[in-house]
């Protein structure tokens, strides 16, 4: 076996038919990447007649006194399976890589380890799983475990929608919570436009603090893609959202004038009447909120009679499937549900273009306590999704000496700081 160098055509036609194969793992992303001050190289692996057995991307860039650190995203297209050939491979790497300065590799395989139901119940098991962990582990990689929360590269948990079926089926099996709020965004005035210019620059609003990654990054990103990127926004129509505030507002004063009338009803008994009472608090509460909208919607129609914009996605389309690449709201308007429209909507255009399924990104492996992300899951899940769980992410120091002493260093950088 032998780790020599490929040309980015070389290495697209290999991952391209890979069981592994995804879009970090391609030239396209590597061009993203090297925008973006990163290195990157192509590296197959070939056996004594020469015949490529796998491949890799790797990214870097100098961190340390002209060292650097490896990573393969999604890691390596390469057999697992077989601790002797994994072993041998790493062996190769070490000695290819150590030569070039590098100081550690980590590597995150995009190799499902149990699918799950959107409840995080088991539908299927790799029963290879745990073999490939081990295989890994004794080739030298130190193992980050089976993280619930989200991990250093990418997410250990993702979701996914399947598509191809009659689009009806498809919202029938919808949780009602996310059936609701997709009407309730539709009926606030929501409308949901495709950019056929691919332009981000309103999408950076919504994503750039959670994202901490400059606008031209994700213009790269529809550059490079090309035709395999869709942007698409949440839009008010700000006409639409005052007559439906106003009638919002002007239905639920009419039923709560209805409750008070049942509540001085001196016929009904004390179970009866406490339960109009309760009715009645709540029809209270979203008065206030209807009232708030319908101040709001005003406002809003005057100083923006075309309406505006209050939400978007990127979306990567690879191998007949769509994946959402980033998303993001405005957070002031976050009870108009608008998120959960734009996934509607990439599953309608995606379902009708023929893709195998949209892919909504990470989510957490914790599906019954609450948690810091648990609106991130109830947000994807709630689409009957198909929770993918990825093996995870792996480390291995390829100079443990320079490791050890770049560690010390941004150690003591974090101190004075």
């Amino acid at each position: 076996m032998k780790v020599v160098k490929l040309s980015a055509a070389q290495f697209d036609k290999f991952a391209s038919t890979h069981r592994y194969r995804n879009y970090y793992q391609t030239s396209m992303y590597a061009n993203v990447m090297v925008k973006f001050g990163y290195q990157a190289q192509f590296l197959g692996i070939v056996d004594d007649n020469n015949k490529l057995l796998g491949a890799t991307l790797i990214i870097y860039k100098d961190v340390f006194l002209g060292n650097k650190i490896a990573y393969a995203p999604r890691g390596f297209l390469f057999d697992y399976e077989d601790v002797n050939s994994i072993k041998e491979l790493v062996d190769k790497l070490k000695k290819v890589l150590g030569k070039q300065g590098f100081m550690a590799l980590r590597i995150d395989p995009s190799i499902p380890l149990s699918i799950r139901d959107s409840d995080g119940s088991i539908m299927n098991l790799n029963n290879k799983g745990n073999t490939i962990i081990d295989n890994i582990q004794n080739a030298g990689f130190n193992y980050k475990g089976k993280t619930l929360f989200f991990e250093t590269e990418k997410p250990r948990w993702e979701t996914l929608v399947l598509l191809q079926r009659d689009i009806r089926e498809i919202f029938a099996k919808l949780e009602k919570r996310t059936r609701n709020k997709i009407r309730r965004a539709i009926n606030s005035g929501i409308e949901i436009i495709k950019d056929e210019n691919n332009n981000v620059n309103k999408l950076y609003n919504f994503v750039e603090k959670k994202e901490k990654k400059p606008i031209a990054y994700y213009q790269t990103i529809c550059k490079v893609f090309g035709n395999n990127v869709d942007v698409y926004y949440a839009k008010i129509n700000t006409e639409k959202f005052l007559i439906n505030s106003r009638r919002n507002y002007e239905k639920e004063v009419e039923y709560n004038d209805s409750l008070a009338s049942r509540v001085q009803d001196t016929s009904l008994d004390e179970k009866e009447r406490n339960s109009y009472i309760n009715k009645k608090m709540e029809s209270d509460k979203l008065i206030t909120t209807y009232k708030n909208n319908l101040l709001k919607a005003t406002e809003l129609l005057k100083n923006n009679p075309k309406g505006v914009i209050i939400g978007g996605a990127l979306v990567i389309k690879y191998d007949n499937a769509a994946y959402l690449f980033t998303e993001g709201i405005d957070e002031s308007f976050n009870y108009l549900n608008c998120n959960y429209l734009i996934k509607w909507q990439l599953i309608t255009d995606y379902n009708d273009q023929g893709l195998k399924y949209v892919n909504f990104n990470g989510i957490v492996g914790e599906f019954e306590k609450q948690n810091p992300y648990s609106g991130i899951n109830e947000a994807k899940l709630g689409f009957n999704s198909t929770v993918t769980e990825y093996i995870g992410e792996f480390d291995i120091i390829l100079n443990n000496f320079t490791y050890k002493w770049y560690q010390k260093t941004i150690k003591n950088k974090n101190k004075k700081q």
